[in-house]
């Protein structure tokens, strides 16, 4: 579909389902493991032509202070300034600036992420799961997306030498998320 088809057909706007969706994160710590964490509050919607979601339209917002990882301490760390500032940031915000089919269920979704004041572009590898209705009527989709970031880019910076050599947290960040839209 052409750019100028695109920009005149009707768009077909799509809400997050939250009790059918995560976004969830991990860590190495130690360098030996991982510990994983969670956003337990976030939105987001898409905006695309039909079910052609290779131009949609995505946003994002996730509830900083909402971050849990099952141990409080940790969570309170992070919500510090050390980490999100969530005082100062209570919010983390994606804009999508494009999603490019790059072949059959596969996408790559790229826009800009805001967090603690910083902005900077990411990609994520989507795979699209497919449409299908619930018993109540509604047409919904689903998505699995992945992808890396460096926390230190956005100025997430606290971390402990460790003795034996390394850090205590690792920089890179992988994120992941199942997520299930209603169409509207």
């Amino acid at each position: 579909m052409s750019a100028t088809a695109t920009s005149t057909a009707t768009r077909t706007k799509w809400a997050l389902d939250p009790a059918h969706s995560e976004l969830v994160f991990k860590v190495k710590h130690l360098m030996i493991s991982n510990v994983k964490g969670e956003f337990q509050k976030f939105n987001a919607s898409i905006e695309a032509v039909g079910i052609d979601f290779s131009d949609a339209r995505v946003h994002a917002s996730m509830d900083a202070t909402s971050i849990f990882t099952n141990d409080e301490n940790r969570d309170k760390h992070l919500r510090s300034a050390d980490f999100f500032d969530t005082e100062r940031h209570p919010h983390l915000e994606f804009n999508g600036t494009g999603m490019q089919h790059v072949g059959g269920t596969d996408y790559r979704l790229t826009g800009d992420l805001t967090m603690k004041g910083v902005t900077k572009p990411v990609t994520l590898d989507v795979e699209f799961g497919g449409i299908n209705t619930d018993p109540w009527g509604n047409e919904k989709a689903g998505f699995t997306l992945s992808g890396k970031i460096n926390r230190k880019d956005w100025g997430l910076n606290w971390n402990a030498a460790l003795e034996t050599g390394g850090v205590l947290v690792s920089e890179e960040v992988r994120i992941s998320a199942e997520v299930q839209f209603v169409k509207q």
